[in-house]
């Protein structure tokens, strides 16, 4: 049987634990931007948000 991955194991390993931490940084980076709504602040968010998203999407 020649079975072989569409990504290698570790690689999802790394992805799905990522996508782990990354849900709580972003509850606190929200937390922190509505708090003090520097512009820093939101170009954080902004980043850390299309990192889940393509995530979660599949796109990476």
């Amino acid at each position: 049987m020649n079975f072989r991955w569409k990504y290698n194991p570790t690689y999802l390993r790394i992805k799905y634990g990522f996508k782990q931490v990354l849900i709580p940084l972003l509850v606190f980076q929200f937390v922190r931007t509505i708090i003090f709504p520097t512009s820093f602040d939101v170009v954080i968010l902004g980043i850390l948000a299309l990192i889940y998203v393509a995530i979660s999407l599949e796109w990476c």
